[in-house]
Formats: structure tokens, sequence, C-alpha cells
């Protein structure tokens, strides 16, 4: 089965990419910047390219599947519409441009719900209230999905939760906690963060690969499958497994600025059901494992 891999450079790309060559897909990857360890790889930015042209490409591979983990996390509205919301809609028009049967795996986000009620784990069924920029734009990537499966596309948006690992980049809590806990540690100084009452659902990345390739193969998709653990843990949780991984002693402040993205949400968790039902898929690895992951690679 051969699987086109966008965003392969990417954080949750990358993990990708590599279960599914452990699988043995045959892979294709795509990217906006070149990938020096793909001995296929092509230039693409799904913000730019022209659906023809895309389709073009994506009719000369001939991919069973496409998992789309490209995506913005930061920038201004103008920024993060362009890849979330106008690159989503340039990869439908192209897989439907192209022909045949060709799967789309999407990566979508937990930001498209907005704040949970504590106690209760968000389904998919639950109405979305992203708050932000961010999560409004990747709810209107899924809202392209699901337009086109009306009129025949055969895709899914897995909404990711918190994923943690190898590659996390500094815009989210684990990464930039990681990058700081190195400085402190060099410095021999406390460990600043913003406030860690939050409560998430840590999700590792491989986690998050496997079950993307479990999209990839599944018989029946609905339109929406939620990616997590499953689990609500504080970010203080994060921290303390991040410490006792790491080894360090140093203390912890919560008096550094918080992330303004997720400010406005306290708790949130996902319900994994209708995933570790469709997809014959659940999490393998916990907390520690992820965190460990993240740390080596930090």
């Amino acid at each position: 089965m051969r699987v086109l891999v966008i965003g392969a450079g990417g954080f949750l790309g990358a993990h990708v990419r590599r279960a599914a060559l452990d699988a043995g897909f045959d892979v294709v990857t795509a990217g906006r910047s070149p990938l020096a360890s793909s001995p296929r790889h092509l230039l693409i930015d799904l913000g730019t390219i022209p659906a023809a042209a895309l389709a073009e490409l994506i009719a000369r591979l001939e991919p069973d599947a496409v998992v789309n983990c490209a995506g913005a996390i930061e920038g201004d509205g103008r920024t993060l519409a362009t890849t979330n919301v106008d690159g989503v809609t340039t990869l439908v028009r192209a897989l439907a441009l192209a022909g045949g049967r060709i799967r789309l795996v999407h990566l979508g986000s937990a930001a498209e719900y907005g704040p949970g009620q504590e106690g209760i784990p968000v389904a998919e069924w639950m109405p979305p209230h992203p708050i932000g920029d961010y999560g409004v734009t990747k709810l209107l990537g899924t809202r392209m999905i699901e337009r086109a499966r009306a009129d025949g596309l055969d895709g899914v948006v897995l909404r990711v939760f918190n994923p943690v690992g190898a590659g996390a980049g500094r815009s989210g809590l684990p990464g930039r906690a990681a990058a700081a806990l190195r400085v402190a540690v060099a410095n021999r100084e406390d460990l600043r963060l913003g406030p860690l009452d939050a409560v998430r659902d840590f999700v590792d990345a491989r986690d998050v690969a496997d079950a993307a390739l479990a999209a990839v193969t599944a018989e029946e998709l609905p339109p929406v499958l939620n990616v997590g653990s499953g689990r609500g843990l504080s970010c203080r949780d994060l921290v303390k497994e991040l410490l006792a991984v790491s080894g360090a002693s140093c203390a912890v402040r919560e008096d550094d600025g918080g992330s303004a993205r997720s400010a406005g949400v306290s708790w949130q968790q996902a319900d994994i059901t209708l995933a570790t039902t469709v997809l014959a898929w659940r999490p393998r690895r916990d907390l520690a494992d992820a965190v460990a992951d993240l740390w080596r690679s930090s």
C-alpha cells in the first residue's frame, strides 16, 4: 500500500512517516521544506499550490491513501487560514480531480472543541466551540472534509488531543517545558513556567501515528474520530513526570507567562470509545513513555 504523508517533516508527520515505514508501507513524503532523510520527497505548500497541479502530482503517484499532517499552529488569522483552511480545500479538490478511490486521513485538533466541562470527556457528537483562531481554522478545515464526504470523498478527520513525544515544538507545553528544563539544569536555575492547573488529555505521538495508520486501512469510517489517551491529567502532572524522567531536582515556579492559545480551556479529556471501536486501536503508551521520548530528543 502506498501512502503519501504531507507535512512529513513536522512533529506528528515525522512519527506517521516512521510508523508507516516500520509497518512496511510504500511511503512518499511531501512538505514545504526539503527532507533529506526521505528518498522520495515532494516540495509542496498546500497554501499556495493550485489544486490542478496537486491533482496531477497525486495522479502520477497513485497513492492508496494521503495522510495530511500539515498545519499551522501559530501566526495571525490569515497565516492560520492559509494552511488550515485554504490548504485543506486545495487538497480536497485535488483528490476529486485526481480520481480513483484515495483515502484522506487528516489530522485535526482538540482545539476545535474549545473548553470542556469538568468530569465529562468530550465525544465526537458534541458541538464544537473553538475560542481562538487556531481552533476556528482547524474546525473550518474539518467542515471542508465533511462537505466533501457528501460528494464522495473517502476521508476522516482525527481530532488529536495533546501529543507528547520526540520532536514536540515549543508552541505547546510539552516541548516548551522540556526546552526550559534543559536551560534550567544547565544554569542551575528554577524551572519557570506558566500556571499548571489546567487538565489536558496527553497522548503519545507514536500512538497518534498508530491511529493514523489504522485509519488508512480501516473499512468504513465516520467523519471524525477523537485520538487521545482517554485520561485527563493536569499540566503539573506532565511537568512532574518530566522532572522524574530527567532526574532534575530544580524547583518549579509557575509565575511565567502561559499559553494564550489554551488559557481559556481549563479542562479537556477525550472520549476515545468510537476510535477504539472503529479503528481497533488503543493507546499503548502512558505519559511516562511519552515524556521519556520527548526528553531524549530535547
